[in-house]
């Protein structure tokens, strides 16, 4: 399925319905807020996406996914999973690694937000995918990274 740039794949309060891998584009998770929205998450080509805790439980989804760039998915329905994973053992060990990889970057963001500093946790970002990570608003950037814009211009400048 095709998402052009901003557009919105899952609106807060909708119940994710779908397990998404990424075919090409950038995808990000957000809690809209006034004023400012709190981004904390990133998906990129070759990756899974998913408001994973929604598609779950089947219950509605305290935050958004949204394309940040043009991006193409391939999704699965939660009912159709379930009959790959009741038929087959390639779809268990699938979903399993791609559960398991879920819970390992969500617990290295929250470790990176306990233990290193924002300007670590920047470079960490663009190490990890440096030709990916320009093409970011550096404004989500900067809030995935849990400092303002401004914050983060101070960080751009004292590295450069």
């Amino acid at each position: 399925m095709f998402f052009p740039k901003k557009a919105t794949i899952l609106q807060q309060g909708k119940t994710e319905r779908h397990l998404s891998y990424v075919e090409t584009g950038i995808v990000r998770l957000y809690m809209p807020k006034a004023g400012e929205d709190l981004t904390f998450g990133f998906s990129f080509s070759g990756s899974f996406v998913s408001a994973y805790d929604s598609f779950l439980t089947q219950t509605h989804c305290p935050y958004e996914i949204q394309a940040l760039t043009d991006t193409v998915l391939w999704q699965i329905d939660y009912k159709d999973l379930q009959e790959v994973y009741a038929h087959t053992k390639i779809g268990n060990e699938i979903g399993r690694k791609n559960a398991e990889n879920q819970f390992l970057v969500k617990s290295k963001r929250e470790l990176s937000l306990l233990d290193k500093t924002a300007e670590e946790r920047y470079l960490d970002l663009f190490a990890q995918r440096p030709e990916l990570i320009r093409k970011i608003p550096l404004k989500y950037i900067a809030s995935y990274i849990g400092v303002t814009p401004q914050a983060l211009s101070r960080i751009r400048r004292r590295i450069s």
